[in-house]
């Protein structure tokens, strides 16, 4: 019988969740819905010096405002919870006590000070940077060393410790890859990690294959930084006699600054003005905001389509896709080795193109968030609605929307005269004068009579409606934007385009 798919996300709660993680949670949904299979969401809260408590339900809303939804998690359980490694802590004990016992792991009671001294005292210009391994086990304090009273003895008193995996000597360690291959690595070059701290929270080598294997995890996919680490966990599957239930891995590209140099980080963004994170995020301790793509005015489905681009291609001509449509063609062979240079500017473009083919409903409730950020309230939404679609193809950024609708609902308190006045004139001056006194007369005042009336007068004038058309547009847009000059005219009513033009004739006299 074939397994079920299942992957994972195992965020760590210390801060925001940066694109890369939503990446990573991103292609483990799509994988494992592409599979028919679930997709888990895995809280690994054992750093607790750097656990931060409002991070959970952070990394929550981001993947639900993304669109990716856990089939099981903290959140809405699951047959495997808890879904929280510090509520796990006895199974990782039993499992590391279980390595104790069969010799592949041992009790380590160094302090810092003598971990410390370790590190200066074998110093070699061969070994500036020596670690806790085959060469310096056997000079350290611990059960490797020490007799077994001693060891009993040191347990008993409640003395801190560590346990450590034993790595042995002289043996190459491989696995496949979903995306590199075969990669092999040298035992010789590995220490002993920790893998139970003193304060019984396991590593994060310990806990990630612990729960891998009671979760049922077939198929895990994390950051090319965690490679080095690969062989420890290899060893772990082998200790605990769960190699043949070891999931498939994919150790994903890195995101790399906009020139290709370096992983892209919360700084670069800073630094180049855009987000780096899903939402915004609030450091509890200084108390800074980073701006996240959702609040600088990303469309989730933008977010996640250019996320699954930037290291993965379908293939195909195209470039916007659907969830729906990720999930039909996401596949491991077209995800790239190399990192993916992060590009604002196309991360933008994504964006436009998803609000400028949006339906106007759908688009309702996100403007109406945003127009409510500056106090602006439509009066119903078929009419906002209308609106919006005369005005989606420019915007970028959902932001935008504040700035091509809030003429419809503020008169400008300031107008672009420069642009008027250099062209100017005492015979456009009567022509509007003449032009708010009709305005009342305008029967049915809409679009169609608006412009008929308007021309009219222009001909009758002798001048070029053409002239005409951008003084108006900045009388009542109060710059030179927007859709059709008479539609605007339309929407805002008569008293406002009358209270418009006789404000700009004040600004111009």
């Amino acid at each position: 019988m074939e397994k079920i798919v299942r992957t994972r996300f195992a965020p760590s709660p210390t801060g925001g969740l940066h694109l890369g993680g939503v990446r990573t949670a991103l292609y483990s949904y799509l994988f494992a819905k592409r599979h028919q299979g679930q997709f888990i969401l895995r809280i690994e809260d054992t750093d607790q010096n750097r656990y931060v408590s409002s991070a959970e339900a952070y990394i929550i809303d981001c993947l639900t405002w993304c669109g990716i939804s856990a089939d099981e998690g903290p959140h809405n359980g699951g047959q495997f919870a808890p879904y929280r490694q510090s509520e796990r802590k006895d199974l990782y004990k039993k499992y590391a006590m279980q390595l104790i016992d069969s010799g592949h792991a041992y009790y380590a009671f160094d302090t810092s000070e003598e971990l410390e001294q370790m590190r200066e005292g074998l110093k070699t210009s061969e070994n500036p940077s020596p670690q806790y391994d085959k060469n310096t086990r056997m000079q350290m304090r611990n059960s490797l060393v020490l007799s077994k009273e001693e060891v009993d003895s040191l347990l008993n008193e409640g003395m801190p410790h560590v346990i450590r995996i034993k790595v042995p000597n002289d043996i190459s360690i491989s696995f496949e890859d979903m995306i590199r291959g075969e990669i092999k690595n040298d035992s010789n070059l590995l220490d002993d990690k920790v893998l139970l701290k003193a304060d019984g929270m396991p590593t994060y080598h310990l806990a990630v294959v612990v729960d891998d294997f009671t979760m049922k995890i077939t198929h895990a996919f994390r950051g090319e930084e965690w490679l080095p680490s690969a062989p420890i966990h290899i060893l772990l599957w082998e200790y605990l006699g769960w190699k043949n239930e070891m999931p498939q891995w994919a150790h994903l590209p890195l995101i790399l600054k906009p020139d290709g140099h370096g992983k892209l980080s919360k700084r670069d963004g800073e630094r180049l003005g855009f987000p780096v994170f899903a939402m915004n995020w609030t450091d509890p301790q200084t108390h800074e905001t980073a701006t996240g793509f959702k609040e600088m005015g990303f469309m989730p489905e933008a977010f996640i389509n250019l996320l699954a681009l930037l290291g993965w291609s379908s293939g195909e001509e195209k470039e916007i896709f659907t969830k729906e449509e990720l999930i039909q063609s996401f596949a491991m062979d077209r995800v790239h080795k190399g990192g993916a240079k992060f590009d604002f500017e196309k991360a933008k473009w994504f964006n436009h193109q998803w609000i400028m083919h949006a339906e106007n409903d759908k688009l309702l409730p996100i403007v109406k968030s945003v127009l409510a950020t500056h106090d602006i309230y439509a009066s119903g939404d078929a009419l906002l609605a209308l609106q919006i679609g005369l005005v989606k193809d420019r915007c970028v950024l959902t932001q935008d929307f504040i700035q091509q609708l809030a003429y419809f609902y503020k008169a400008p308190l300031e107008i672009d005269v420069a642009s008027i006045e250099a062209k100017w004139s005492h015979e456009k001056n009567e022509f509007f004068r003449q032009f708010v006194e009709i305005i009342n007369d305008l029967v049915p005042f809409d679009e169609k009579v608006i412009e008929e009336k308007f021309k009219a007068l222009a001909a009758e004038k002798n001048i070029k409606v053409g002239e005409l058309q951008l003084p108006l547009r900045i009388m009542l847009v109060g710059a030179k934007f927007g859709p059709s000059v008479f539609v605007i005219a339309e929407l805002i009513g008569k008293i406002s385009l009358k209270e418009r033009i006789i404000f700009a004739l004040q600004k111009l006299n």
